[in-house]
């Protein structure tokens, strides 16, 4: 039997109808209202923020027999791509990428697009994970079948470059892609050995290998952001049941934070605390809470303590981001039905959230 922290996530095309979610699935539009998008009877369906606060939804975006699987991903222009996961004929099991993107807050999105996959016709491998550069390309990774990562990337003059093959194996089913301060993306997942990044060395080009890093990664808890120096951090759950922080940009190696509170995915974004920038981590509890955890961004020798926040709940899916004016934006989904947004209190200090509400 696998290893506990090295077994994979169960396939997203199983007979469970939960949603699984990959990337920021909660958008801030230009005008700052914000967007939650899940996949939901073999469709898309999006919840949209009103000027009043209040959230309308849920709106079908279409999809044509989805699985209950989503990664979104955001543009500096602010458009939000969805990829998603679609059964093919051909075998039991089979899937393909697909890709749909919504310009405009409240407004229709695309209509969905075929990216193959990059074993040509097989079974699920992995969960994508979709990142958007500089000049708005998109770029869809996934777990191939030989372990290792695999991308298909939009070329300027529109249209789709073939799948690029990233090499690599034994990679974490749910890698992480970001954009650095340069605008170029990274791809950081783990192996059975530690810690793997994939970077650009210039705008538009195939993703690199880097080597890998010694560590005990327990897979499916990945989490990243990029910092004030334009440098990504991966976060994860170490083996012996420890957050750490990792930005080899920085040359920051494997850092403990503090203990984990859960075994569960960890969430992380930026905001302000204080008027300081700062870095929340996020993790459901053994208890059933949500606990977040914050520091001085890119200050890893300053710790983060961990705060319990709201009821305990059934199992949770959490993603965290800023509004306009740099607070903290939380949404999680409970036991797969009921989203549930908080925001951080204006002019109160530290990190002080609203009661918890519903929103669909």
């Amino acid at each position: 039997m696998a290893n506990r922290s090295q077994a994979p996530a169960a396939p997203s095309h199983g007979s469970s109808s939960t949603p699984l979610l990959q990337g920021g699935w909660l958008t801030r539009g230009e005008e700052g209202r914000f967007s939650a998008y899940l996949p939901r009877d073999g469709e898309v369906v999006r919840w949209t923020e009103e000027t009043d606060g209040g959230w309308s939804g849920p709106v079908s975006l279409g999809g044509d027999g989805l699985t209950p699987f989503l990664a979104v991903g955001q543009g500096a222009d602010r458009y939000v791509h969805l990829v998603g996961l679609r059964p093919t004929a051909g075998g039991e099991g089979h899937v393909e990428l697909v890709h749909s993107v919504q310009f405009q807050t409240g407004r229709p999105a695309v209509a969905w697009r075929s990216l193959g996959h990059s074993n040509g016709k097989g079974p699920w491998t992995g969960n994508p994970a979709v990142a958007v550069d500089a000049q708005g390309r998109v770029y869809a990774f996934v777990r191939n079948g030989g372990g290792g990562l695999s991308v298909r990337a939009q070329k300027d003059a529109g249209g789709w470059h073939p799948w690029w093959d990233l090499h690599g194996w034994s990679t974490d089913p749910s890698p992480v892609a970001m954009v650095n301060g340069q605008g170029r993306v990274e791809l950081l997942t783990a192996t059975d050995k530690g810690l793997l990044r994939y970077v650009q060395e210039e705008s538009g080009a195939k993703p690199v290998r880097q080597d890998v890093v010694p560590a005990d990664v327990t897979f499916g808890t990945l989490a990243a952001v990029t910092g004030p120096s334009g440098h990504v951090t991966l976060f994860y759950r170490d083996k012996d049941g420890g957050i750490r922080a990792w930005s080899p940009g920085r040359s920051l190696e494997p850092t403990r934070l503090a203990d984990a509170v859960g075994t569960g995915r960890l969430s992380a974004t930026r905001c302000l605390i204080d008027g300081f920038d700062c870095t929340v981590l996020a993790q459901q509890s053994e208890g059933g809470r949500l606990a977040l955890a914050a520091y001085p961004s890119e200050q890893e020798d300053a710790g983060a303590q961990w705060s319990e926040t709201g009821e305990a709940r059934g199992a949770q899916t959490t993603v965290l981001t800023r509004g306009l004016d740099g607070r903290l934006v939380a949404m999680a989904l409970v036991e797969g039905r009921t989203l549930i947004t908080t925001r951080q209190k204006a002019a109160a200090e530290g990190l002080l959230l609203e009661g918890w509400r519903s929103i669909g």
